[in-house]
C-alpha cells in the first residue's frame, strides 16, 4: 500500500507544479504582462495545460488508481484517490486535440476582454465570447451528455447544484428583496453620503489595504497585494497567496471592500492544513464554500458597526481631511447604503443578489442557445432596467464589467449568492459560540479564524462541500438566516 501511495503522491506533486506555473502565468497576465504578450502566453498555457491533461488521463495514473481501489486507505488518502478519480473522469471525456486547442482560447479571450473593457466596446470581445460559449456547450456534451448543459457547469462549480435547486432559491430571495427595497426607497430615513465622493489619495488607500490585511491575519510573508483591472485571488499553495485590488481615486470604499473580500479567500487558502500541501486536496473546496468565506469577511464582519469602530481611528489618521466632521456611525450608514447600482462588486448587500440573478438568467439563455452573444449587451441592459431599475450607460459599466466569462467561468456567478447565504448562517453560528461583536470591535479576529479553520479551512478538499457547509453553519443550511439578516439589518438602518 505504501508503495502505491508514494507513487500517487509523486504524481500529485507533478500536478501541483503545473498548477503553480499556470497560476503564476494567470496572475502575471492580469498584473504585469505587456499588452502584446498574449500570443506567447497562449502558447505556454496551451502546452502546460496539455501536459497536465496527459498526466491526468495517462496510463500511469490509471494504473495507480486501479491498484488503490482494493486498498484500505486512511481518510486523507481516500480523499486524494476520490479527487484524482473525479479529475481523471472529467479530463478523459474531452478529446485531446480539442482540449489542446480550446486551452489556448482562454488567455487570448482574457486579453481581448481587457482591451474591450478599456475602450468600452463589446464588439472587441464578442467573437471570443462566442468561442467560449461554443466550447462550454461542447464540453458539457462530453462531460455529461444526459444532463442539461447549464446544469453541467453549475455542478462543476458547486457539487450537485442544478437549476431545479437554484431557480426556487433565487425566486424566494427576489421575493424578499424586492418588497424590502421598495419600502426602503419609499420611506427609509435619509443616509448621508456626501463625503464619499471626493479625492482619496491612492497611497493612503494602499496603506489602508495593508492595515486591513494585517488585522485579518494576512502578512506579507505569505500573502501579497497587487493591482489589477478586476480584483481576484490566486492561491498557488497555502504558503503563497496573491490577491489584487483596483484603486479608484474618487472611491475609497470600493477598494477597501475588495481587499476584505479577497482577503477572505486568502485566509481560507492560507489555513489549509500543511499535511495536504502538494496534493490534490491542498486547496479550498467548491466555489460556493470559497465565496462564503470572502463574503463573510466582506459583509458580515467588514460592514459591521463593531469592525468599523475598530477601523475608524486608522481611517481618521489616513484621511483626516476627507473625514473631517464625519462620525463613525455616519460612515457605517454610508457604506451600508442601499441603492441600485451598475457595478456588482460595489453593490450593497441587499441588491447584490439581483446582480447575480441577472447573470444567472443570461448564462442560462446563452448556453441554451436562446440568446446570441451579439444580442447580449441589449439583454443585459434590459434586465438591469427590470431587476434594478437603472439604465446602463456603456459596455464597460455593463456587460464588460466582469472578467469571469472571458476565462470560461459560465456557471460561477450563482455561487456568490449561495456563498453569501451560507455566510449568514456561519456568522450566526459564531455568535452562538463567542462574542463576535466584541472581537470585531477590538480588531481581534483570531476567534473567527479559529472557528473557520476548525470547521472548514483546514480540510481543503478532503471533506465534501456538504459536510463543510454543515460544519460551518452549525447544522443543515437554512436560507432563512440570510433573509432574516437582511430584514433585521436594513429595517434598523432605515428606521422602518
Amino acid at each position: 500500500m505504501e508503495h502505491i501511495l508514494t507513487q500517487l503522491r509523486a504524481l500529485e506533486r507533478r500536478l501541483f507544479a503545473y498548477h503553480y506555473a499556470l497560476a503564476l502565468i494567470e496572475v502575471d497576465e492580469s498584473t504585469a504582462a505587456p499588452t502584446d504578450s498574449a500570443e506567447g502566453r497562449s502558447e505556454a498555457v496551451g502546452l502546460l495545460s496539455m501536459e497536465q491533461y496527459q498526466l491526468l488521463t495517462g496510463d500511469e495514473l490509471g494504473g495507480l488508481l486501479e491498484a488503490a481501489a482494493g486498498l484500505e486507505l486512511d481518510p486523507q488518502a481516500a480523499a486524494e484517490v476520490r479527487e484524482l478519480r473525479r479529475a481523471r473522469d472529467r479530463y478523459t471525456k474531452i478529446p485531446p486535440a480539442e482540449f489542446a486547442a480550446d486551452s489556448r482560447v482562454f488567455p487570448l479571450s482574457q486579453t481581448a476582454w481587457h482591451r474591450a473593457k478599456a475602450s468600452s466596446d463589446f464588439s472587441l470581445f464578442a467573437p471570443w465570447l462566442e468561442k467560449i460559449v461554443e466550447i462550454r456547450r461542447r464540453w458539457a456534451g462530453y462531460l455529461a451528455p444526459e444532463k442539461d448543459v447549464y446544469d453541467v457547469w453549475l455542478d462543476y462549480y458547486q457539487n450537485g447544484l442544478t437549476m431545479a435547486q437554484a431557480d426556487p432559491f433565487f425566486a424566494a430571495l427576489r421575493g424578499k428583496i424586492v418588497p424590502l427595497l421598495a419600502e426602503i426607497q419609499k420611506r427609509g430615513r435619509p443616509i448621508r453620503t456626501d463625503f464619499l465622493c471626493q479625492d482619496w489619495p491612492l497611497d493612503a488607500q494602499d496603506k489602508l489595504s495593508h492595515f486591513v490585511m494585517e488585522a485579518m491575519g494576512l502578512t506579507r510573508a505569505h500573502c501579497v497585494l497587487g493591482e489589477s483591472e478586476h480584483p481576484f485571488t490566486s492561491a498557488l499553495y497555502d504558503g503563497d497567496v496573491r490577491i489584487t485590488t483596483h484603486y479608484l481615486p474618487d472611491n475609497m470604499v470600493s477598494s477597501l471592500y475588495s481587499v476584505i473580500h479577497e482577503g477572505g479567500h486568502a485566509l481560507y487558502e492560507r489555513h489549509v492544513s500543511p499535511a495536504l500541501r502538494y496534493t490534490v486536496l491542498g486547496e479550498g473546496s467548491c466555489s460556493s464554500v470559497h465565496e462564503s468565506q470572502s463574503r463573510l469577511f466582506e459583509n458580515y464582519i467588514g460592514r459591521s458597526r463593531a469592525f468599523l469602530s475598530f477601523l475608524w481611528p486608522e481611517l481618521l489618521r489616513l484621511f483626516p481631511r476627507q473625514l473631517e466632521g464625519v462620525s463613525c456611525e455616519e460612515f457605517y450608514r454610508a457604506v451600508n447604503l442601499v441603492t441600485p447600482s451598475l457595478i456588482r462588486t460595489d453593490a450593497d448587500e441587499l441588491t447584490y443578489p439581483l446582480h447575480i440573478m441577472v447573470r444567472y438568467e443570461l448564462e442560462k439563455q446563452l448556453l441554451h442557445g436562446e440568446l446570441s452573444v451579439r444580442d447580449l449587451p441589449a439583454a443585459w441592459n434590459r434586465m438591469y432596467r427590470e431587476y434594478l431599475g437603472i439604465e446602463v450607460p456603456d459596455d464597460a459599466h455593463g456587460v464588460l464589467q466582469d472578467i469571469h466569462w472571458a476565462g470560461g467561468d459560465l456557471g460561477y456567478f450563482p455561487t456568490y449568492a449561495l456563498g453569501t447565504a451560507y455566510a449568514a448562517q456561519m456568522t450566526a453560528a459564531m455568535k452562538d459560540r463567542f462574542d463576535l461583536e466584541g472581537c470585531c470591535a477590538r480588531g481581534d479576529l483570531a476567534p473567527v479564524r479559529e472557528y473557520l479553520a476548525g470547521t472548514i479551512w483546514q480540510y481543503g478538499k478532503q471533506r465534501e462541500p456538504e459536510e463543510l457547509i454543515r460544519a460551518g453553519c452549525g447544522g443543515a443550511f437554512d436560507p432563512g438566516f440570510f433573509t432574516r439578516y437582511l430584514e433585521e439589518k436594513y429595517r434598523e438602518l432605515y428606521a422602518l
